[in-house]
């Protein structure tokens, strides 16, 4: 949906308003998107039939406007420039893939989704790393428990640590098994990874969890456990994961 700014009108009322192309052509608009300025025509708004894009550029579309008369789009303006160029003349974007098939999944440009995930970087994280992930039981919720386990030992502390568990095979799980056990009579809160079934190994685990948290806001590393309480044969399985906070 378009957002509200300082008015709004039907682009069928409005059509006075827009100029036109050469020879009568389509409608010429100028747009502000997020606050960056862009000018077009209605048909290339319209190109694709049955997007979202096109949806709001219909004569029957409640239009918002900004404090200038121009049509207005709450959306990240960086990022509708490579839109509008694929719907021009059908040029992929080189740069901020995933910023820019973010906002085509938004307007719903089909074709341009499809050619994005066909790139390296939304292939990598859709099909390998995603799909990695989700064979790891409970990822997204370790996560959640990570992150509150951490903010609850920042109270006027610099860092805090997380214990993690990293067992990628169901043999691994039996290893380590008295090491938890051992952990848990002292009290010490442990969020266990695994085990899953799919190729990557502990690191990649690791690297994955470190990757998403620090997309969250967070400045983390992680470190082998090194502490004399375990086992030398448990160390592999047990990594601390450092939250810095100031």
């Amino acid at each position: 949906m378009m957002s509200l700014s300082s008015g709004s009108r039907s682009l069928r009322s409005s059509q006075a308003s827009p100029s036109t192309g050469p020879s009568g052509g389509s409608p010429v608009l100028e747009l502000n998107v997020g606050g960056e300025l862009y000018t077009t025509t209605v048909g290339t708004l319209r190109k694709l039939p049955g997007s979202k894009l096109a949806e709001m550029f219909s004569s029957s579309a409640k239009a918002y406007t900004d404090a200038e008369g121009r049509f207005f789009i709450d959306r990240p303006g960086t990022y509708f420039g490579p839109i509008l160029d694929y719907l021009r003349s059908e040029r992929l974007p080189t740069h901020h893939i995933p910023e820019v098939y973010r906002e085509a999944q938004f307007y719903e440009i089909k074709p341009l989704v499809k050619l994005l995930e066909d790139t390296p970087q939304i292939f990598g994280e859709q099909v390998a790393r995603r799909q990695f992930l989700l064979r790891v039981p409970g990822y997204s919720e370790n996560l959640e428990l990570m992150v509150r386990l951490a903010r609850a030992e920042a109270v006027a502390a610099r860092s805090s640590a997380v214990l993690v568990c990293a067992v990628r095979t169901e043999e691994d799980a039996v290893l380590c098994a008295d090491a938890l056990r051992v952990l848990e009579a002292e009290k010490r809160s442990v969020v266990k990874f695994g085990p899953w079934k799919a190729a990557p190994q502990v690191k990649d685990l690791l690297d994955c969890v470190k990757m998403d948290i620090t997309a969250q806001g967070y400045q983390v590393h992680y470190e082998q456990f090194s502490e004399r309480t375990l086992r030398t044969k448990h160390l592999g399985y047990f990594y601390t994961f450092v939250f810095i906070w100031w």
